[in-house]
């Protein structure tokens, strides 16, 4: 794989940028692999790329039935944070965010990680009780966040109106850490690395079965044929429970969609991400002077990716009063992604009950920024049977009462 540089570049730029290579090969299936993962969205591809890194596990298949980051990895707002209560919680997403700051470099592709800050604005008391308390927990866990003054929410972004009449701004949780990346150059630098390490990438195959015996997985059935594996990563987002119904057992997620909407370009005026829990939306402003705004999920289960007008009307009404200026935008288009959520708005990173089938699902609205974390453990867990960071989101948990309760962090908040 021929290294990206300015060198590279400038030498490509003499020979009109013919001399490039493909990002990641095209693949067909093999008839077995050592791994194989199901779903080459973020997840998938960063569980593969660690395999190969920190294991040197590479005869790994990486199995779409679509496009590559087609699915979440391509349609979601970006924002990465670290900043939750709960301490597995904070040290998965801690060492996600971690890994965004060097990644650009780790995978020789810019990912355009900008660590501009994230501000959850509290427009209540309760609010105002909760993010201290947050941020207190955060100090314990080795996560620098603090609780910030009105007066600093206003220096740091000038255009908001800290004395609306329904939910004035009383102080916010701020992380100035953390930030966005481009959510495509994510999964295509992946790509990239997985495919040079010798990794297949196969795009177009779905999976319609999941083959075992004696209670082990042996492989899948695809539209592109049988393959044996000897080990099986579902990480498939939305469809999860799908593929865990072909696997043989059920999970205790539900399916909704989740939308956003982003504004026509305009000039730059607001450099962090400011997120509004009581009114339900958030806002930031993208590298093309877009303002990408969304909300929460839909209030009922589907599988779609479209957009609606209610979402449009309730996430923009809520935010006019703290930002009025977005009443003046145009929108300039609209998605929606289907995210699992389970009941304690925590992922489960897991052993299941088929032999050598691992499961990685329920981010919930917080998929983007767990992806190098998410891959990180996903992978240690199925080369070593256990990770220190997948232990307490084990499926066993909800038999065993034994939740992680971040309703407020996750399942409103994005």
């Amino acid at each position: 794989m021929k290294r990206y540089s300015a060198f590279a570049i400038a030498k490509e730029a003499l020979r009109d940028h013919t001399g490039w290579d493909r990002a990641w090969r095209r693949a067909t299936p093999k008839k077995r692999y050592d791994v194989v993962i199901v779903g080459a969205g973020g997840h998938g591809l960063a569980t593969a790329y660690y395999l190969g890194k920190n294991f040197g596990i590479t005869n790994v298949a990486v199995l779409e039935k679509g496009w590559l980051g087609g699915g979440n990895t391509g349609r979601n707002t970006t924002i990465i944070r670290s900043n939750y209560l709960q301490d597995p919680s904070a040290a998965i997403y801690e060492k996600s965010r971690s890994l965004y700051e060097t990644m650009s470099q780790d995978l020789n592709y810019n990912v355009m990680f900008s660590p501009r800050g994230v501000m959850m604005l509290a427009q209540t008391e309760h609010e105002v009780r909760g993010f201290k308390r947050t941020a207190h927990a955060n100090a314990l866990q080795g996560v620098v966040t603090e609780f910030i003054s009105p007066a600093r929410v206003k220096q740091l972004v000038p255009i908001i109106n800290i004395d609306g009449p329904r939910y004035p701004v009383l102080g916010a949780l701020w992380q100035a850490r953390a930030g966005t990346a481009r959510h495509d150059a994510v999964a295509w630098g992946y790509a990239r690395a997985c495919s040079d390490m010798g990794m297949d990438i196969i795009q177009k195959c779905e999976v319609t079965g999941v083959k075992s015996e004696d209670g082990r997985v042996t492989g899948v059935s695809t539209t592109q044929g049988d393959i044996a594996c000897d080990k099986l990563g579902l990480v498939v987002a939305g469809h999860s429970g799908a593929l865990a119904d072909m696997a043989g057992f059920r999970l205790p997620i539900e399916s909704v969609a989740l939308q956003a909407l982003v504004s026509e370009p305009i000039k730059p005026c607001m450099d962090v991400v400011v997120m509004a829990n009581t009114v339900h939306g958030y806002l930031s402003q993208s590298d093309k002077g877009e303002m990408v705004i969304g909300g929460g999920t839909d209030g009922f289960n589907s599988y779609t990716q479209r957009g609606s007008f209610h979402h449009i009307e309730e996430t923009v009404r809520a935010l006019i009063e703290t930002f009025p200026m977005i009443s003046r935008l145009k929108m300039l288009r609209q998605w929606g992604g289907i995210v699992d959520i389970t009941g304690d708005r925590s992922p489960i990173l897991s052993k299941t009950p088929l032999g050598g089938c691992f499961i990685n699902c329920g981010w919930g609205t917080g998929g983007f920024k767990a992806i190098p974390g998410s891959g990180w453990a996903m992978a240690e867990l199925m080369a070593r049977g256990r990770s220190p960071l997948t232990d307490a989101f084990g499926l066993n948990r909800f038999r065993e009462g034994r939740f992680i309760d971040e309703s407020v962090a996750a399942g409103v908040a994005h």
